[in-house]
């Protein structure tokens, strides 16, 4: 399991900096829209598994505060330099990790998990950690692969599960309590092997 771990970490250490530059599955300019368009304004937004912070910075032009959150000390310090170089005050990476993310309880409107979950060890712990730091009434919102059997994206991209189907992505929602839970597919990748990429979103 902890080598497992630090093979992660080690592929997102490696990848810091070339995130605009490299592929990754589900990670199209489509689905991240369809994360936008779903959101109300928010204040504070927590990025669970930023990576380097793309849609982190996004989500700064509009909300009071964002907080990124990756378990990656290189796209940590990526992360903030180019933040810092941009110019956007409100963001704050923090090293963590997305099970246990180092931010207080009920303090957040706003918890998104972009092509995130697939990363966790324990995904219900996940969600149910995101759960944990909204404020009642804040929405989850978790965008990632839908369940698929390209078995080499464990070695290729560091992933420890090869998506989730949308009964699994609202038994972990509905399991962490929240209400109001939506779950469907919005896109498909054109190239093989054809990743699709699905919404789940929730209230506490």
């Amino acid at each position: 399991l902890h080598k497992r771990q630090d093979k992660a970490r080690k592929y997102f250490d490696e990848l810091a900096g070339k995130f605009g530059r490299s592929y990754v599955p589900g990670r199209s300019w489509k689905a991240l829209a369809h994360t936008l368009i779903t959101l109300l304004p928010p204040l504070t937004v927590a990025d669970l598994g930023a990576g380097e912070g793309t849609l982190s910075q996004l989500l700064a032009k509009n909300a009071r505060k964002v907080i990124a959150i990756d378990n990656s000390p290189k796209m940590v310090e990526f992360g903030g330099r180019l933040a810092k170089k941009h110019g956007i005050k409100n963001l704050e990476y923090r090293l963590g990790d997305i099970e246990d993310p180092p931010i207080a309880k009920n303090s957040v409107d706003l918890a998104i998990l972009s092509q995130a979950l697939h990363h966790a060890i324990h995904p219900q712990e996940a969600v149910a950690a995101a759960h944990a730091i909204l404020k009642r009434g804040g929405r989850l919102a978790i965008l990632d692969l839908l369940s698929h059997r390209f078995e080499r994206a464990r070695e290729l991209y560091a992933d420890h599960w090869l998506g989730f189907s949308e009964v699994q992505l609202h038994q972990f929602l509905e399991k962490s309590g929240f209400r109001q839970i939506e779950v469907s597919v919005v896109s498909r990748e054109k190239q093989s092997p054809h990743f699709q990429t699905v919404l789940a979103t929730g209230v506490k």
